[in-house]
């Protein structure tokens, strides 16, 4: 019989301690260099945060789809699924950085910047109604409603299952999932709009929103596998973990990096085939200078690796090498963001600031304290689930 209470190993609170470390050490020089150089400080800043709450938003899709289609790749995982979705308070709070930054940010927010450009001054007047400051923090307010809504009753009612042991809980948690994943898609394609593409109101683009949502399934996957591999040797895990849950976890994040691989082919397909003057620059941009070998970077070891390496049978099903191949995934999801915002920044000139490595590692190291936090507070394996038996039981086959 497995154990009922919350037992954490040894190495949640090692790691957790390191993470609280570099991540107090991370975001202290930030704020220190902010005093010197404030518009880059919030610039880097908006990288870390989009990169870290894409981690915590992809678990919460996960999350959802588990409980919407079932199978032992989502059970083995749901505990980590769930402590990532429980971040999401703070990382309210952690979003006022930004909130206070936002005329250092967005062109939209500080309208005496274009006040040289007479064409861009129209579109920003014509795009006032949505793009002004009230409006863009009382839409983050309701974003963060929603996914801590939502993560709420996810959270309460699996917990409640694992004291009551009640079938019935699990259908509460597929119809919530299902409205829950609607609102997911929405809050994140807004989001997406608001913090991302803004950067330049000029540019559009239909599936953004979509995008976005490929490179958190991709981040999130990877993350998961590799917390899985960390604590595969201790129990519970060591009692449970199998080949073959990794192999359905290398599966499963082939098939994201597909997506995100066919999401990002698809807008620029679209974009360049029209090549219409206010959409085209975007990607002209990022298509010259250094940009353009971050770009090719990102379709090499973003894309053709990864998928290449997955493809093998053998990688899926060892844990350490596949943790390895989601540590860079993850390293390489920070650079694709980092390609999508910073070519804003300096109309399309190169430039890599110390502070957009301090800024996200000093992030991410809170945001990994957070989240070992909240994984040490309940069992990590969903022990009331009906399927539980089924998804650690013996046996090789694949699901």
């Amino acid at each position: 019989m497995m154990e009922a209470t919350p037992v954490a190993p040894p190495e949640i609170d090692r790691f957790s301690k390191r993470a609280l470390y570099v991540g107090i050490a991370g975001l202290a020089l930030g704020a220190l260099w902010a005093f010197f150089d404030a518009e880059q400080f919030f610039r880097s800043y908006l990288l870390a945060y989009v990169f870290w709450i894409g981690i915590a938003l992809g678990c919460f899709a996960i999350l959802m789809v588990q409980h919407m289609s079932g199978g032992a790749w989502g059970i083995v995982i749901r505990r980590v699924l769930e402590a990532a979705t429980r971040t999401f308070l703070p990382m309210a709070l952690l979003f006022i950085p930004l909130a206070v930054g936002l005329k250092f940010i967005y062109i939209w927010a500080n309208p005496e910047a274009a006040a040289g450009n007479a064409v861009l001054a129209r579109l920003l007047e014509h795009k006032a109604p949505y793009l002004n400051i009230p409006f863009f923090l009382a839409r983050v307010i309701f974003y963060f409603l929603v996914w801590i809504g939502v993560t709420h009753f996810l959270n309460k009612w699996s917990l409640e299952q694992d004291r009551t042991r009640d079938r019935r809980i699990t259908r509460k948690l597929q119809v919530l999932s299902g409205p829950g994943l609607v609102l997911y898609g929405l809050t994140v394609t807004f989001a997406s709009i608001d913090w991302v593409m803004s950067l330049e109101p000029e540019w559009f683009s239909t599936i953004f929103g979509i995008l976005f949502m490929g490179g958190q399934g991709v981040a999130a996957m990877a993350f998961i596998i590799a917390v899985l591999v960390l604590l595969k040797d201790r129990k519970p895990f060591a009692e449970v973990i199998a080949p073959r849950h990794f192999h359905d976890l290398g599966k499963l994040l082939l098939a994201f990096i597909m997506l995100w691989a066919y999401f990002n082919f698809s807008q620029f397909l679209i974009i360049w085939s029209s090549n219409l003057p206010e959409e085209i620059p975007w990607y002209l941009r990022r298509l010259q200078g250094p940009f353009k070998w971050i770009g090719l970077l990102l379709v090499l070891f973003h894309f053709a690796l990864p998928f290449l390496m997955l493809l093998s049978r053998d990688l899926k099903r060892n844990g350490r090498q596949l943790a390895a191949l989601a540590i860079a995934v993850i390293i390489f999801r920070l650079v694709d963001i980092y390609w999508l915002i910073a070519p804003e920044f300096h109309h399309g000139e190169f430039h890599l600031h110390l502070l957009d490595i301090i800024v996200p590692v000093g992030l991410g190291g809170i945001w990994l304290w957070l989240f070992f936090q909240q994984l040490k507070k309940r069992p990590l394996l969903p022990l009331g689930d009906p399927e539980l038996e089924g998804a650690i039981g013996p046996g090789e086959g694949h699901h």
